[in-house]
């Protein structure tokens, strides 16, 4: 993508996640939220600098929680990574937006644009599974205003996971008692994940 080009992202209308159920937090409830919203009859591709702040729409995105033996990885925001409203943050989660260069996949663009994501921020080493978990709503900051997260947790068979991103700081591997006792440091989402998935 040329610096001129506008990555086009995936949305669906703030209106149909209310229809659905509106929520603040983490719902565990996934299942009505991912059939609606992930329908192509309610998808579009929109420009990404308008998404991000135009909150009659959500921003679809996976946000996937790599864990071992109990532990989390972790990372530390640089300056260099994409959302600016989240820098120098502390976060459990690694994933971004579904574009539409993951349209003409053979797989749904959501697992594309999860995929790749993933390949593009972290280099994972060791064979996994994976479950989604959760749907995660903050309308209480400009940031969570326009996205709306889908959690995966992917459960390493070791601890091999390691940054592929320069900007992704200060990774490791640390009980959930660990992050929790450090929470303030961390993005909302995260906050929300640790307390409503690990506490």
């Amino acid at each position: 993508m040329t610096s001129t080009t506008v990555e086009q992202i995936l949305v669906v209308p703030t209106s149909l996640f209310r229809e659905i159920g509106y929520f603040e937090g983490l719902s565990t409830n996934v299942q009505p939220y991912l059939e609606t919203l992930l329908d192509p009859i309610h998808t579009s591709y929109q420009p990404r600098d308008v998404m991000e702040a135009d909150p009659e729409f959500k921003q679809l995105i996976p946000y996937c929680i790599f864990q071992h033996a109990g532990e989390i990885f972790y990372y530390t925001r640089g300056g260099g990574q994409g959302e600016k409203r989240l820098h120098a943050k502390r976060s459990i989660g690694v994933g971004g937006h579904v574009s539409s260069v993951d349209e003409n996949q053979a797989d749904s663009p959501y697992l594309e644009g999860m995929r790749r994501e993933i390949e593009e921020e972290v280099h994972v080493e060791a064979p996994y599974t994976d479950r989604c978990v959760g749907m995660l709503n903050d309308d209480s900051n400009d940031v969570g205003k326009v996205h709306l997260g889908i959690v995966h947790v992917f459960d390493l068979e070791e601890p091999k996971i390691r940054p592929r991103e320069k900007d992704m700081l200060e990774t490791g591997f640390a009980s959930p008692e660990q992050l929790l006792a450090e929470i303030d440091q961390f993005e909302t989402w995260s906050q929300i994940c640790l307390k409503a998935l690990f506490s």
